[in-house]
């Protein structure tokens, strides 16, 4: 017996084996990219941690994963089991038709690639469905961690965290579950019509248009597809009251009785059109769902259209105003709770315009604090004086705050000595200099707002390197700041000479620091190799690897700027657009306002943050910002935050435990949140009332001052803020004054605006004036009971108070004023207009604008105060001095004297001046008086000319003088200025003649 063999016969040639050369390849490719996603990846686990926040990325990063997961199994699931279900119940025979015919070709091509398809459509409609669902990932944890407000809205009776927190979850389950039916029902209906279960065009015959596996699966869709309809129909019902509409905003007349009941209607009827499609599932009769499609269709037009329409354009318009008029109350009283407006303190103010002699003996220790210096122009001024080399700068905006010199409270300009390596020359730029030896700033420059040095320069309380002055002592190395370096290395091992610079040194040598990273902690640890591979993947720098100066003592610095670092740490912050620097006990420290929002509040205003926010200083300002540009009808103040400047340290606090948005997120990151209580007095005393806040409350305010509903739908009394006159086009931004309100029995440091009549062709004339105590503390860190409290004057129309606009053309049009600056511009010097501040005083308003001069043709030239301009009512001052100024408006009586608060405003402080030099700023020395002149205009000219050109060198004298603290050569320049201006405008007066 013979028996085949079993095995089959080997191939005639030699085996071929798998050499390693791919295997390898793949596996170092892996290696490559699990290294490349570390470097991104393990670095910021390994930042959050040395800050004391990982929690914030473990739960981001978790609630992210878990979503994209279920997001990808959700979709890819119900695609895959549409695809798949639709393949295995397909006719074992196609029917006969020309339309399968045609069809052949069509499943001929797929099915070779049938189950790649099946795989990798349902993986590619998953992964973007899990990461839209990953970005949902702070409404899914505020919807798990919301809780009641205890207001419940005017509509429904329903507390209004069900708004804030479960139903925006609720409209990304549905919405989402929508997509993944439509995505699911596509799939399906082309699986069975390709291979044959659904049939659509063709003769009519006894065959069924559809077999019953395809009747089923489309009638579940088709099920799933209405009851989703319905409860997005239903929730829409809830939606509708954070409607925008062109008056206000929230469910008026028309939607309470018709829209409201027309969504409930509609979603009755789509569970109605879902249950036809389950018995279709079951009788197999597409009449019943065809007729309840259409019968959708058609309740969507008549009910959900054209009733609504009617009941606006026949019930509701004739008599709009006393119909809207409940609706309209809802939106202020809603309004007013959701931005912070309850407690507004309205007063009606009959502003004088008319100066008189004493009027200004009760508000002498507003005028004594009137701040001269204005941030938004001084900071050359600062850079040329105290940034003392090139790789030190100053913002280009300055910061207002208050401190305690002397015992007495002073407005302060102050500005932290940044480091920017962009100052280094191109020699000295290596990664050795810009990693290791140039890694910080160094101190503070604080000035007083009030007073000026001699000559218009900042008086400074706090300055030079090292730093001197009546600060105190306190650590002046600024590590973390706007404009330091991307990344730093810090840390010299024990025993070895450090070489971070601290400052140069002169004829001395350089004096150089080492970060303790034995006792501080600034930065994640670099020390290791797999650190030191990491990080020099992450910033792209293999000197890292090899440079000496990385040791076991080292650590990283990075993400140094103080808005992005809390940003990374509190993740559900919108955050003011100004970071502003303070010493606090002994250290500096970058205080962040950051805010909680939502746009669900019912009825209340929706507003632009960007728009709300964006006014003349944030577009010339390259360091502060806009809100980011998303809508809101929501806003809390809800946390204070600080930066530590030298070791990078944030710490947030829970400025507003009662907001319930930030009762969730305290749940969501249970230890990232300080109590108000851990907040040292010292700080305390420099938290302020936010400018973006006020922005937007003001921009609110322009509109919801009007609480008569019948008078808020006519629109007649609607203000808006007025443009800077300055900077054309733009919102004049708020300033912080030391001021006294009518009603205040003190100067306080406040933040302030002012309004004017809102529309086209509108005049500029004043229509209210806002202000908010922004003092959160005083000087022993006490908090005030007044910070926050919103005071708004309304002007009453028996008098027209000038508006910025119309006062800043007053001044232009001055005869002395326009004379004397127009000479000084004629010169080849640049005259620039400071911020012109606006304070109630003497029983009417009073506008104060400080004028700077800046000598041409000189790269070292910066600002000087030289004049003041001061305008109440139609009456201008102008002089060196604010008092001489004052005087000039109120017959000799300021009343500055008496304020108490320091140097009268526009006096200098120290350093003192020699005999000769001038005290004050501008030209307050009685010049020589100038020879009557005779002659013809051509000599006339050619004096002016001479007068000009000799005033531009006295100005730019003056400057150098300064900068070099030659106070006498300063005093002869200013002489000589003053001659020069004179002489001018005698040949000016001799020319027209």
């Amino acid at each position: 017996m013979t028996f085949a063999s079993s095995t089959r016969p080997r191939p005639a040639g030699p085996r071929r084996r798998r050499g390693p050369l791919i295997p390898t390849l793949l596996v170092l490719a892996a290696i490559v990219v699990i290294v490349l996603i570390l470097a991104q990846v393990w670095t910021e686990v390994l930042w959050y941690q040395q800050l004391g926040f990982v929690e914030v990325i473990r739960t981001e990063w978790g609630t992210r994963a878990l979503l994209g997961l279920a997001g990808f199994l959700i979709m890819g699931g119900a695609v895959w089991w549409s695809l798949s279900y639709g393949y295995r119940s397909r006719p074992v025979y196609a029917p006969s038709t020309q339309e399968q015919a045609n069809l052949d070709q069509y499943r001929e091509a797929v099915e070779p690639l049938r189950r790649l398809v099946l795989i990798v459509a349902p993986v590619i409609v998953g992964l973007f469905a899990g990461g839209a669902a990953s970005q949902q990932w702070a409404t899914i944890q505020l919807w798990m961690h919301g809780s009641k407000v205890g207001t419940a809205d005017p509509q429904y009776g329903i507390d209004l965290g069900f708004y804030l927190f479960t139903l925006p979850g609720l409209r990304f389950v549905v919405s989402f579950l929508l997509a993944v039916t439509v995505l699911a029902g596509i799939a399906g209906v082309a699986t069975q019509y390709l291979y044959g279960g659904l049939r659509i065009g063709g003769p009519k015959s006894d065959t069924p248009r559809t077999t019953k596996a395809a009747r089923v699966h489309l009638s579940v869709i088709g099920a799933v597809l209405m009851l989703l309809v319905a409860a997005n129909y239903w929730l829409d019902r809830y939606s509708i009251l954070t409607k925008t509409r062109e008056k206000f905003e929230g469910a008026a007349y028309t939607d309470v009785h018709a829209v409201i009941p027309s969504k409930a209607i509609l979603a009755g009827i789509a569970v109605f059109v879902a249950i036809t499609f389950i018995v279709t599932a079951a009788r197999g009769n597409w009449r019943l769902p065809l007729i309840g499609v259409g019968l959708m269709v058609i309740a969507a037009i008549a009910v959900g259209g054209i009733y609504p329409a009617v009941v606006q354009r026949f019930q509701v318009q004739p008599n709009q105003q006393d119909a809207e008029s409940e609706y309209i109350e809802r939106n202020i009283e809603a309004t007013k709770a959701a931005y912070g407006l309850n407690d507004v303190d309205v007063q009606p103010y009959s502003a004088v315009v008319t100066a008189e002699k004493d009027a200004l003996r009760q508000d002498a220790e507003t005028t004594a604090s009137i701040r001269l210096l204005d941030p938004q122009i001084v900071s050359p001024s600062f850079k040329q004086l105290q940034a003392n080399k090139n790789f030190y700068q100053f913002p280009d905006s300055l910061s207002v705050d208050k401190y305690t010199i002397d015992g007495k409270t002073r407005d302060t300009v102050i500005a932290v000595r940044d480091l920017n390596l962009a100052g280094l020359s191109a020699q000295q730029r290596n990664w050795t200099n810009d990693t290791t030896v140039y890694t910080h700033g160094y101190g503070v420059a604080a000035a007083y707002g009030n007073t000026t040095a001699p000559g218009g320069a900042p008086a400074f309380w706090e300055a030079d390197i090292p730093s001197t002055g009546d600060m105190g002592p306190y650590e002046p190395r600024i590590y973390f700041g706007p404009t330091s370096p991307a990344y730093s290395i810090v840390g010299v091992p024990e025993g070895k000479a450090p070489w971070e610079l601290d400052y140069p040194g002169g004829s001395t040598g350089s004096v150089n620091t080492a970060f303790p990273t034995d006792t501080v902690s600034a930065g994640p640890d670099i020390g290791n190799p797999i650190n030191k591979l990491l990080y020099a993947i992450k910033f792209g720098s293999e000197q890292i690897l090899f440079s000496d100066r990385v040791t076991s003592a080292s650590q990283v610095l990075y993400d140094r700027s103080p808005r992005d670092r809390v940003a990374k740490v509190a993740p559900y912050l919108t955050l003011d657009g100004r970071t502003y620097p303070a010493v606090v006990d002994g250290h500096v420290v970058w205080i962040v306002d950051g805010y909680t929002t939502s746009d669900q509040y019912p009825y209340a205003a929706s507003r632009s943050l960007e728009n709300a926010t964006t006014d003349s200083l944030t577009e010339t300002s390259t360091t502060i910002q806009a809100l980011q540009p998303k809508t809101v009808n929501y806003i809390r103040n809800s946390v204070k935050a600080t930066v530590d400047a030298y070791s990078g340290k944030v710490t947030l606090y829970a400025w507003d435990p009662e907001d319930p948005v930030l009762k969730a997120w305290s749940k969501v990151f249970p230890t990232s949140l300080e109590p108000v209580s851990k907040i040292s007095s010292a700080l305390m005393s420099h938290i302020r009332y936010p400018e973006d806040l006020f922005k937007v409350q003001r921009t609110l305010l322009s509109r919801y001052h009007v609480t008569d509903p019948a008078q808020f739908f006519v629109g007649n009394d609607f203000w808006t803020t007025p443009d800077d006159p300055n900077h054309a086009r733009t919102p004049q931004p708020p300033y912080y004054l030391t001021m006294q309100m009518p009603d205040q029995d003190a100067a306080k440091f406040s933040l302030t605006s002012t309004f004017i009549p809102a529309g086209e062709g509108a005049r500029n004339v004043l229509t209210g004036y806002l202000a908010v105590d922004a003092e959160a503390g005083d000087v022993a860190g006490k908090p005030s009971s007044e910070y926050g409290k919103l005071r708004l004057l309304e002007l009453t129309s028996n008098t027209s108070v000038p508006g910025p606009g119309q006062m800043s053309n007053i001044f232009s049009t001055d005869p002395d004023v326009a004379q004397e600056l127009n000479i000084l511009s004629r010169g080849g010097s640049t005259v620039v207009k400071g911020n012109l501040l606006t304070l109630p005083v003497g029983g009417g308003l009073l506008y104060v604008q400080p004028v700077y001069v800046q000598a041409a043709g000189t790269g070292t030239s910066y600002p000087l105060l030289q004049r003041v301009i001061v305008g109440f009512g139609d009456k201008v001052g102008f002089a060196a001095t604010l008092d001489k100024a004052l005087d000039d408006v109120f017959g000799g009586d300021s009343g500055a004297d008496a304020g108490d608060k320091g140097s009268s405003p526009g006096t200098p402080t120290t350093p003192t001046p020699s005999p000769t030099a001038t005290p004050t700023p501008g030209a307050t020395a009685t010049p020589t008086p100038a020879p009557t002149s005779t002659g013809t205009p051509a000599t006339a000219r050619a004096d002016l000319d001479k007068a000009l050109k000799e005033a531009n060198d006295a100005v730019a004298a003056g400057q150098k003088a300064l900068a070099d603290g030659d106070f006498a050569a300063y005093g002869a320049a200013q002489d000589r200025l003053d001659k020069a201006i004179q002489d001018a405008l005698d040949a000016e007066a001799r020319l027209g003649e």
